[in-house]
């Protein structure tokens, strides 16, 4: 007997082009190359804001990326969020690992995921992310990003020694609203303090899980990395509709990615 869809049979995935691969985060060893490499950024310093300057002009001047997520990048020092050894390839398009065998994504891809969700409906009408969840917080980079975006800001961390980690590093910068980072399992979401507007997810699994869709808004929009048949991973957007009092789920594929895998747990 055949597995019923989740969603109704209208909402097939839409095709996507043939794209690059887009690794945000990139396999750990190459992750460690990149930052072996002795290049600094030209500059006076990192805390000076210049620097963060040219990543962004760089972003910008390589893709259409929406400016508010530009003005939050800018805004938010990455060299904060790596050790202290990797600093000087901070601002570069690049990833870097952060311990635990894991690593920050490249700045392009934060921008690129960000906006996305910066275009879902809802977002486009209010001007910002609303409450929003981000599924694996990782060191914190990208959470301090979301936190200049939304209202209100819920990041999960199924790794202990990587919350504690983001804990310490956002503690060090100035925030508007400090996000509420948990140390939990990212598959069954947060629902005290759902619904969202806005859900992202660091991290790929073979579906959708269904706590997410049900914590997700009506107008909200949802941005996560997904198997899509012989295609690997692709960037999945879901959009919570609702139409005569009845909620659809609209979804629509991206780009080819390669996330690290969703597991469930804690560790």
């Amino acid at each position: 007997m055949s597995t019923p869809k989740r969603f109704p049979a209208s909402l097939k995935p839409a095709a996507a082009p043939q794209r690059e691969l887009l690794m945000p985060q990139r396999h750990l060893h190459q992750a460690t190359r990149d930052a072996a490499r002795l290049a600094r950024p030209s500059g006076t310093g990192l805390d000076g804001g210049a620097v963060r300057r040219r990543m962004v002009e760089r972003l910008r001047a390589e893709g259409q990326f929406d400016e508010r997520v530009l003005a939050a990048m800018a805004a938010v020092p990455r060299h904060e969020f790596v050790d202290s050894a990797l600093a000087a390839q901070a601002y570069e398009d690049t990833a870097l690992p952060i311990g635990h065998g894991q690593t920050i994504s490249k700045p392009s891809v934060v921008a690129h995921m960000l906006g996305l969700l910066m275009a879902g409906p809802s977002a486009r009408e209010r001007g910002s992310l609303g409450r929003a969840m981000e599924i694996g917080t990782g060191c914190g980079y990208q959470a301090a990003v979301i936190a200049m975006l939304a209202r209100q800001l819920t990041s999960i961390e199924r790794l202990q020694g990587l919350h504690d980690k983001a804990r310490l590093n956002l503690q060090r910068i100035a925030l508007p609203r400090a996000p509420r980072l948990v140390w939990g399992d990212g598959r069954v979401g947060h629902a005290p303090s759902g619904p969202f507007d806005s859900i992202i997810a660091a991290a790929g699994g073979e579906d959708i899980p269904p706590a997410w869709t049900e914590q997700l808004a009506p107008g909200g929009r949802l941005i996560a990395p997904t198997s899509s048949g012989g295609r690997g991973q692709v960037l999945v957007v879901l959009d919570h509709v609702v139409d005569g009092g009845v909620s659809r789920w609209l979804r629509s594929e991206h780009e080819a990615v390669l996330f690290v895998p969703l597991k469930s747990g804690v560790v």
